[in-house]
């Protein structure tokens, strides 16, 4: 929109901090459209084509380059009135008006047939400012037709307006002066150095800052018009910078990449090999559709056919060799989100494991006490929120290789007994000092039985992912409440177990078998939202943390609430529900003899709680306060 810009200009962008801005940047913050053709926001300040003049009240009585002046130059009008910014005045649209007749005067009348048709600067200006004929009668000039290399085309330079863009963009971005102008007046030219090619990995976005139709691509000249293109968002696919992309299609095929501007990663600018390998995309040697080989011929199929045929492979070699044998050869060109979903989910569970060991060498603030590993050895059935594609059967391999990733830390294993190898798998975690934790379990209860003659002492998340109670079958939760060898997690939040159900568990097991966990994931202690675990979206609602499918993912509990909440729910008496959450883990997890009491010789890791409240007030460890409630 063309409009006054706000009265008392100076005071306007005191206010909104614009003070070491342009009068073009601050006229565009109080809502002025201002037309510019040299004026780039990412080069410096050239002045050269005057399109951006606007009026100065109380300034000199002509029209000032609104480019090339701050806003901490204006000075109050006559008779000291505040000062005032027009930028569609009289004065602004005459002189605007001349500007664009000047422009004009040089340049071709080829519209219909240049590139830039449908994206150009000069021809949306002609629009509000140009003249319906011109007044100028003699020869146009012509420019001499130039040849900098096989990406940027020269071919009219005739339509150059001298903005300069192009020359400042190589001295200030890509770091090399490729461009320069020559000669001057109606003679002035913008061309390389005797001759010389233009060669900076950057070249192509002079293409994209040059206005009118002067730069253009070769690659992409003559190919199609700009309204014809559909638009999809990519990232680069050649470095780790990540830079961000439109790449533009026409029928099903890539016809040009351009920048996607994004201020923290590439700006507006994009290298010469993202923005032209497209070529390739289209090159005849290229496979273009699926084929299998069915009797040592190559057949052409249909992506249907091809996928199913991957996918019934894969599944046979799962039951064969173990998912842990299936390996994936991916591209150096891929992404890192391709490559993630790429990779083999035991290798992103590894490089979480070692993630959590190096955590846990920290030696400031709080501690990492140990690893709690949630799988891989799950029943798919019971996976509750875990993404399938991360659960495998009891493998001695990747036991022993998540067991090495923990480096020693590795406290907790998760595994389904009923699972084939599950009870070795039990009796190898028992040996190297590893608790093994029933849970995402379909076991019976006789396998459970089974199981903590191996060596099994823990049930993980009492109640959820795991096969319930019944009288004729009493299943993993039967089997957590009559033997005396397991202890009991539970997640005291009233959501994923009932307060009844919580309050059964603390009689059955009392205070020295009964472990509050909390379950915790990123939301805990943030607003009701949208999250993120594992790859999959999470919905908070009222607390309660859900996958779409409406499975709960996690909670977001914390631990003095699980505490308030066990003496609610259970009707027990405060230093049971404390003992629930100190002494009983700490003595299942073998740290016993330094945490979990306050006794001489031990840790002081201490929190203090409100007395009336029950919140925390101070946590100390090791003796020193790391929070303190405000």
């Amino acid at each position: 929109m063309n409009v006054y810009a706000t009265k008392d200009f100076a005071r306007f962008a005191r206010k909104a901090g614009l003070n070491g801005t342009t009068l073009l940047q601050a006229c565009e913050q109080a809502g002025a459209e201002v037309p510019r053709f040299c004026y780039h926001e990412r080069l410096s300040i050239a002045g050269n084509c005057r399109m951006c003049l606007v009026e100065v009240v109380g300034g000199p009585p002509k029209p000032a380059a609104s480019c090339a002046m701050q806003v901490k130059d204006l000075r109050p009008g006559p008779d000291g009135a505040p000062s005032e910014v027009r930028t569609n005045s009289p004065m602004v649209r005459k002189a605007r008006e001349g500007v664009m007749e000047f422009l004009l005067i040089n340049h071709p009348l080829d519209c219909p047939i240049c590139d830039q048709g449908g994206e150009c600067q000069l021809q949306d200006l002609a629009v509000g400012y140009g003249g319906s004929s011109s007044r100028y009668e003699e020869e146009k000039r012509v420019v001499a037709v130039k040849d900098v290399g096989p990406l940027i085309s020269m071919q009219e330079m005739s339509r150059c307006i001298h903005c300069t863009r192009c020359v400042r963009f190589g001295q200030e971005v890509a770091g090399v002066m490729e461009l320069g102008m020559s000669h001057r007046g109606e003679h002035a030219e913008i061309e390389t150095f005797v001759g010389q090619s233009v060669d900076s990995e950057l070249s192509g976005n002079m293409i994209d800052i040059c206005p009118v139709g002067a730069l253009t691509s070769k690659p992409f000249r003559y190919s199609a018009r700009t309204w014809e293109l559909s638009r999809r968002k990519s990232i680069s696919p050649h470095d780790s910078t990540g830079a961000n992309l439109i790449v533009q299609v026409k029928n099903n095929k890539v016809m040009r990449v351009v920048p996607l501007e994004n201020e923290e990663v590439n700006e507006c600018w994009i290298a010469d090999r993202d923005r032209f390998s497209y070529e390739a995309l289209n090159g005849d040697d290229r496979l273009a559709s699926p084929m299998l080989k069915q009797g040592g011929q190559w057949i052409e199929v249909d992506w249907q056919t091809a996928l199913e045929y991957v996918v019934n492979g894969l599944q046979c070699l799962k039951k064969e060799k173990g998912a842990s044998n299936i390996g994936a050869l991916v591209s150096p060109h891929s992404t890192l989100e391709e490559l993630y979903l790429a990779g083999a989910p035991i290798e992103r569970m590894l490089a979480a494991t070692r993630a959590a060991a190096q955590a846990a060498r920290a030696r400031k603030g709080a501690q990492v006490l140990g690893i709690n590993v949630e799988g891989p050895f799950l029943n798919p059935s019971f996976k509750g929120a875990q993404p399938e594609a991360g659960i495998v059967g009891p493998d001695p391999a990747v036991l022993h290789r998540i067991l090495e990733a923990g480096g020693g830390h590795v406290r907790v294993m998760t595994i389904a007994p009923e699972m084939p190898g599950a009870i070795e798998t039990v009796k190898a975690l028992a040996s190297q000092g590893v608790l093994a934790s029933v849970g995402h379990s379909g076991a019976c209860y006789d396998d459970v039985g089974d199981a903590v003659k191996a060596g099994l002492r823990l049930v993980t998340h009492t109640y959820n992912g795991m096969r319930g109670l019944h009288h004729r079958e009493p299943g993993v939760v039967g089997a957590a409440l009559v033997h005396g060898e397991l202890a009991c997690e539970i997640i005291a939040d009233g959501i994923h177990v009932h307060p009844a159900a919580v309050k059964l568990v603390a009689q059955a097991k009392g205070s020295s078998g009964t472990v509050l966990m909390t379950d915790a994931m990123r939301a805990t202690g943030l607003p009701d939202g949208h999250y993120e675990l594992g790859g999959q979206h999470v919905i908070v609602t009222g607390g309660a943390a859900r996958l779409e499918t409406g499975v709960l993912a996690g909670s977001t509990l914390t631990m003095d609430a699980a505490v308030r909440n066990m003496v609610k729910f259970a009707g027990i008496p405060l230093h049971e529900a404390i003992s629930m959450a100190s002494s009983t883990p700490a003595r299942l997890i073998g740290l016993a003899d330094r945490k979990g009491r306050m006794e001489p010789e031990m840790d002081a890791d201490i929190v203090l709680l409100d007395a009336e409240t029950l919140q925390v007030k101070t946590t100390l460890v090791m003796g020193e306060a790391v929070y303190e409630r405000k």
